[in-house]
């Protein structure tokens, strides 16, 4: 394992760059002493922020750029125009050169996909790459993927999307064997598409031992804790993502109206004031902050565009933990293990169609 973990960070990514990106890293530094930073972006923005933290100054390396991706340019231009050149690519190179181990951006998540793809490429026998985030639940945290790197996907690649999750979740949260669920609109086997029905017979055929499938899971069973690794193509994934945190934001605004109605209200939130803050903290979404792109030949997370900086630290924290951990290599040893499990998936499907 690594000395200091190299973060590479997109310093112009996001709603408003570097004035979030900067006082994010201080706040993860702070976490993390034994971590540097390389930064792309606008030396001059970059300057003022590291101005008001010596201690990240003194822990980073600056490398000037003046390309940005916007947030609304689409994935291929963002590739022609800013390769080579822009803040998210110089970040993505220096994961690829071995100049940092993880690469950090709230940038255009298309356009960071598309860039971390073509750079990186994609591990053998992975056909796309997908986002995995740490979801909190009832019973503690989950690992859901994917959380909208692409849309749709056959059997084998909700297969490849079980394993990597698995490995995720494993080195995460230190289980020997996850719990895998496929995210479906019912539990019974008859239910759902036909490939969602293709990779649930395909896990049940494998029956692998570095993850446990235990069938089907509603969109309810997400927040219940209804498996260690819930698994989904990104499209269905996404909209999960985005009404969670809608309706976190939602309950927090109806609490807040709630406890400022009447003055007994008020009364009664000061002898509750502790637990609310703990519901206010467990429902924060900047607290999962930071999706990690599995499936490349390198460590990228992606961060909201528009979170805080506090939000942003939580991004950098998961691609330290990534890194502290090891992940790569743990995927690489449950693909290739036993002549290679997404091997035996595609057997699994040609013997099923």
């Amino acid at each position: 394992m690594p000395q200091k973990v190299r973060i590479a960070l997109d310093a112009m990514g996001g709603d408003v760059g570097a004035s979030v990106v900067i006082p994010g890293a201080a706040i993860a530094l702070k976490r993390h002493p034994d971590s540097e930073f390389l930064m792309y972006g606008d030396s001059k923005l970059i300057d003022e922020q590291l101005a008001k933290y010596p201690a990240l100054k003194a822990a980073s390396r600056v490398v000037h750029t003046d390309v940005t991706v916007s947030m609304h340019e689409k994935p291929s231009q963002a590739l022609r125009r800013g390769r080579k050149s822009s803040s998210m690519w110089l970040a993505i190179d220096a994961v690829k050169k071995g100049e940092a181990h993880v690469a950090v951006s709230a940038g255009n998540t298309g356009a960071l996909m598309a860039m971390a793809r073509f750079h990186l490429h994609t591990m053998s026998g992975i056909d796309r790459p997908a986002i995995a985030g740490v979801w909190p639940t009832a019973r503690g945290d989950s690992v859901v993927l994917d959380l909208g790197a692409s849309i749709g996907g056959d059997a084998h690649h909700l297969v490849s999307l079980a394993v990597m999750g698995s490995a995720m979740a494993s080195v995460l949260f230190g289980l020997k064997r996850p719990t895998v669920g496929l995210l479906n609109i019912g539990v019974e086997e008859v239910k759902g598409g036909e490939e969602i029905r293709k990779a649930a017979e395909q896990l049940r055929a494998m029956n692998l031992p570095e993850l446990d499938y235990i069938g089907f899971v509603e969109g309810d069973g997400i927040g219940l804790g209804a498996a260690d690794v819930i698994v989904s193509e990104g499209f269905s994934g996404n909209i999960a993502l985005k009404a969670a945190e809608g309706t976190a934001r939602q309950m927090a605004d109806f609490l807040r109206n709630a406890m400022a109605s009447s003055w007994l209200s008020r009364i009664g939130y000061l002898f509750a004031r502790s637990a609310f803050k703990a519901l206010r903290e467990k429902l924060d979404p900047n607290k999962s902050n930071g999706g990690v792109l599995l499936g490349l030949k390198g460590v990228v997370v992606k961060s909201h565009g528009g979170t805080s900086a506090e939000g942003f630290a939580y991004a950098v924290d998961v691609g330290y933990e990534m890194v502290r951990c090891d992940l790569l290599t743990k995927i690489n040893q449950m693909l290739n293990r036993d002549g290679s499990a997404l091997a035996q998936a595609q057997t699994a499907q040609e013997a099923v169609t």
